[in-house]
């Protein structure tokens, strides 16, 4: 059951991201912007060539091969058992699922549609940074209190 909900939170994000940053092309014109939900998300589509924050413009495609690493030692980590738990298997779902929806952009776009700001200020992102972020934040959450519980277990006994 567990590897299930890795490849089910894994589809959803790649299908959301990837819907969501279609509708988005197809209905927003470059740099084009409107407000959400009294001004908490800021929708303006910008299309990033780089990393998060801009960066490294044009050299997006550089990343594909990074995603594909990080998917593959994720894959294989999970192989071996390295990956265990119900948490574990959310955030690497969560992460997954943001690496590929951002590689398919790289590939298929040669960069990524960023189209949300909240509350209008600070950087733009879309559904898949927000689910890379997600996944490491649960990643590190679940590493830091696993270790903690065997911290706990160890000086206990």
């Amino acid at each position: 059951m567990a590897s299930l909900v890795f490849y089910l939170i894994s589809l959803f994000v790649i299908a959301i991201d990837q819907l969501s940053k279609g509708w988005i092309r197809a209905n927003l014109a470059m740099g084009e912007e409107t407000s959400v939900w009294s001004g908490l998300i800021h929708v303006i589509r910008l299309e990033n060539t780089g990393a998060a924050g801009s960066s490294f413009q044009g050299y997006g495609r550089w990343f594909v091969p990074v995603a594909v690493l990080i998917v593959a030692f994720v894959l294989y980590s999970r192989s071996k058992g390295r990956l265990k738990g119900l948490w574990m298997e959310i955030g690497t779902g969560f992460f997954v699922g943001g690496a590929i929806g951002n590689a398919i952009d790289r590939v298929l776009f040669e960069g990524v549609t960023d189209f949300i700001q909240l509350k209008g200020r600070g950087g733009v992102m879309n559904i898949a940074d927000i689910a890379l972020n997600i996944g490491v934040i649960v990643l590190l959450l679940t590493t830091l209190f696993t270790r903690r519980k065997q911290a706990k277990v160890t000086t206990a006994e």
